[in-house]
């Protein structure tokens, strides 16, 4: 499975996504690779993507992707991270 963690500038926020998504996916047992990006090439890796986690603010941005688009609310909740993957994998 392949995963997209999504911020404006593809620095800091994404980053941080990214390691608390691979947290929680190491606590559910599921093997994915999740990757960071930045606006601009989430377009792209979207379309070879299973899901896209990013802020309700970039979730319109990303286009037509068939990847399913999870807005987190907050990148620090690995509780709402959990909840909101478990929901999309099930």
């Amino acid at each position: 499975m392949k995963i997209i963690a999504v911020c404006g500038m593809g620095i800091g926020t994404s980053v941080l996504l990214k390691m608390n998504t691979e947290k929680v996916l190491r606590k559910l047992g599921i093997d994915a690779d999740v990757e960071a990006a930045d606006i601009g090439v989430a377009r792209g890796m979207a379309r070879d993507a299973e899901i896209v986690l990013t802020s309700e603010d970039l979730a319109a941005q990303i286009g037509d992707v068939s990847a399913t688009v999870i807005v987190i609310d907050n990148f620090f909740d690995l509780v709402e991270i959990e909840d909101k993957l478990t929901a999309a994998i099930d």
